[in-house]
């Protein structure tokens, strides 16, 4: 079972512009699909600069600014959407991380948008966002700035390595595609690095091995979400390339990530940095057993991998 509270909001960041709403208009559709409250949250800095593109708005403190992006938020969901969502407005001082983990620290998930930048920069962005989610505790969803609502919305894909990593992010993905009463792609990805297509048995070879993982992985959630259709995708191809090819035929991707204060997850990060679809990132907690397998492993100085 996961750690985070399935009966909280859908918290959204909120940073003023005009593309940010797309951001917003993703998070209402979840929170009305699954009956939540929707929290706009708005982080500032009290230190924070002007802006030389907005000369309009360099006079006003940023804690008028965030009033104001909350303003323009909350008018277009209602516009949208009417009555129909329980909305609530928070404007927070401190730095975004610390804000957005703190308002979502009983959510559901947490909505933000993907950063338009490109190369070194997109990659700080990304890690950021891998260390909100592992900070914030519940799932982080990254929404492209170009997201529209389409038919694919009702796909979902999860990729999994048969390990505890997977098991929040495979809980995930399967309420989201009962939620959008949709279909579940699961995808096992990367053959192992000796003997890429055979095994030195070949009556189980790594196919079979893998199956096996899956089998194994899915059957308590099959039954527990029997109206979810679920398809079996195996790929020789890295993690991240399986998963950004599923990415195009989907709204929703949904990978794991470790937890802790320097969460180091190159497939999450990387998912993020190359999909156009929405990516659910899913923090895993460690059990009591792995954490205490993770003590002993330190104090004789082996190394015992928790995921």
């Amino acid at each position: 079972m996961s750690a985070w509270n399935r009966t909280g909001p859908v918290v959204v960041e909120v940073d003023g512009s005009a593309e940010n709403l797309r951001v917003v208009d993703y998070a209402t559709a979840e929170a009305l699909r699954s009956g939540a409250k929707l929290v706009l949250v708005a982080p500032y800095s009290a230190h924070a600069s002007p802006n030389p593109m907005m000369p309009g708005y360099a006079s006003k403190p940023p804690a008028e600014l965030a009033d104001v992006a909350l303003r323009a938020a909350v008018a277009h969901v209602r516009h949208r959407n009417g009555y129909g969502v329980e909305l609530a407005a928070v404007a927070g001082e401190g730095s975004r991380s610390r804000v957005l983990a703190h308002a979502a620290r009983k959510a559901r998930m947490l909505v933000v948008g993907r950063s338009r930048s490109r190369g070194p920069q997109r990659l700080v962005h990304t890690q950021a966002n891998l260390t909100l989610a592992s900070r914030a505790g519940c799932p982080v969803v990254v929404v492209p700035l170009s997201w529209k609502p389409s038919l694919l919305d009702r796909k979902v894909a999860v990729g999994i390595d048969g390990t505890a990593l997977s098991a929040e992010a495979l809980e995930f993905a399967f309420g989201e595609a009962a939620a959008r009463e949709g279909d579940l792609i699961v995808v096992h990805a990367g053959l192992p690095a000796e003997h890429p297509f055979a095994d030195e048995d070949p009556e189980f070879s790594w196919i079979s091995r893998a199956e096996c993982v899956l089998s194994e992985t899915l059957g308590p959630w099959t039954s527990r979400f029997p109206t979810v259709k679920v398809t079996r995708f195996l790929s020789s191809r890295p993690p991240t390339a399986a998963l950004v090819h599923e990415s195009a035929d989907v709204g929703l991707v949904v990978v794991g990530a470790h937890s802790g204060p320097l969460p180091v997850d190159p497939v999450a990060r990387r998912s993020m940095a190359a999909m156009t679809c929405p990516v659910a990132i899913v923090p895993h907690h460690l059990t009591d057993a792995e954490r205490l397998k993770l003590t002993a492993s330190r104090r004789t100085g082996s190394v015992v991998p928790t995921s």
